[in-house]
């Protein structure tokens, strides 16, 4: 079973921060904001293929889906870095994630 998990997500963003640490500013909390932005302009990319190209194309054609898989890991490298802005471990998103599941599980 593959170890690709938030863990190693916010271990690659943190290798990639420090190898551009003299070109980027430090993630912080009044990044934060910044970060979320970039993560919703990529949610929009995502959704901009499923408009343009459509649910079949993104299972059948290897090009779009590979466009539209990458553009779903762009949203996700801003999301560890918003995690990371304001130093939200894995282990406390986790947690978070369950009681949200279960408080769900029990709304209606």
């Amino acid at each position: 079973m593959s170890g690709f998990n938030f863990e190693k997500m916010q271990e690659i963003q943190k290798e990639l921060q420090e190898k551009y640490k003299d070109k980027w500013n430090p993630l912080s909390p009044d990044r934060g904001r910044d970060k979320l932005l970039w993560m919703i302009i990529e949610a929009g990319e995502i959704a901009d293929v499923i408009k343009k190209k459509g649910d079949k194309m993104i299972m059948d054609d290897i090009d779009v889906r590979n466009n539209f898989i990458e553009e779903m890991c762009d949203t996700l490298m801003y999301f560890n870095d918003v995690m990371l802005c304001y130093d939200i471990s894995p282990q406390e998103l986790e947690k978070v994630y369950l009681q949200k599941h279960q408080a769900n599980m029990e709304r209606w």
